[in-house]
């Protein structure tokens, strides 16, 4: 697998991070079925499509990459998703977040 698609793969393992963070918001403490399955499903399948991302990228790396975006996207979906704005200080966080993202994959994968 190239590094191309082991980023792809990391893209896809986040957007299955988000959907399960998501569905796991909307499944009340696992009371409501369809959305506890989902849950399950999608955080089953992002553990396999990160499993794929770590035979070319550090363990390391990956995870803090993933952690990273997926804390970022999940902000975003519950801004839209569930009316949840971030303050002032959580927004700074955000970015220094995001900074940390680009310095451990442009600068920390030697």
């Amino acid at each position: 697998m190239s590094l191309a698609s082991s980023y792809l793969f990391l893209g896809i393992a986040v957007f299955l991070g988000v959907t399960s963070n998501s569905f796991a918001k909307s499944a009340e403490g696992f009371t409501l079925f369809v959305p506890s399955l989902i849950t399950a499903i999608t955080i089953v399948l992002c553990m396999y499509a990160l499993s794929l991302v770590m035979k070319n990228i550090p363990m390391g790396i990956t995870y803090a990459s993933f952690a990273g975006l997926t804390i970022i996207a999940t902000v975003v979906v519950g801004v839209i998703r569930f009316n949840q704005v971030p303050n002032l200080y959580s927004l700074i966080g955000l970015a220094f977040i995001i900074v940390g993202v680009f310095m451990v994959n442009l600068l920390g994968n030697n």
